[in-house]
């Protein structure tokens, strides 16, 4: 049983760690716009993030169900 507190622990940690680099990287795009930041790989997190919207948009309610779901399993880690 107290390995699965530790793999949760883990997992949990690994969940925030995710979070916060994609808030910042959020925050990277918002204030260098989107091009040219010094030090983050060639990527775009919002679009990204508007891609993955689109997708579940695209599904219709099974796509509202998940990103409901996905939303309360986050909440909820807070």
């Amino acid at each position: 049983m107290d390995l699965l507190k530790k793999i949760g622990s883990w997992a949990d940690a690994l969940t925030q760690i995710g979070i916060s680099l994609i808030a910042f990287g959020v925050v990277l795009e918002v204030l260098f716009g989107g091009v040219n930041i010094p030090f983050w790989p060639d990527i775009s997190v919002v679009g990204n993030i508007m891609g993955i919207l689109g997708s579940l948009s695209g599904e219709g309610l099974l796509g509202l169900v998940g990103a409901f779901v996905l939303y309360h399993i986050l909440k909820n880690k807070g």
